[in-house]
């Protein structure tokens, strides 16, 4: 029991310390999140910032790396074109210190 218990936390811990790589999907109905980019960050739920390497990636804290293969993705996303279509609206930041969540009711759909 106690090396279930054991296990269970490392893979826990595993989770949680893996970064947010994103997969940006062709179709709709592979992604798991559907995504509106707003050119404005008020507007914006998660302020996304894109890192150059996914080391740089960070786990659900807008810091996302995007990986070349579905497979290789925490989160799979679609980019709809317009807002009411979104589960989620973003903002792409310029620098990583402006990364973050605006809007913590939607902290759910990228874990």
């Amino acid at each position: 029991m106690k090396k279930l218990l054991i296990t269970l936390v490392l893979a826990l811990i595993g989770v949680a310390a893996s970064g947010q790589t994103v997969y940006s999907c062709d179709y709709k109905s592979e992604a798991q999140v559907k995504v509106y980019v707003t050119k404005y960050k008020s507007e914006a739920d998660l302020v996304v910032y894109k890192a150059d390497y996914k080391s740089e990636a960070d786990a659900n804290k807008g810091i996302w790396y995007f990986v070349k293969y579905k497979s290789e993705a925490k989160k799979k996303i679609y980019f709809v074109d317009y807002k009411s279509e979104a589960d989620l609206v973003i903002y792409f930041a310029d620098y990583k210190s402006e990364a973050g969540w605006r809007n913590n009711s939607k902290k759910h759909l990228m874990f």
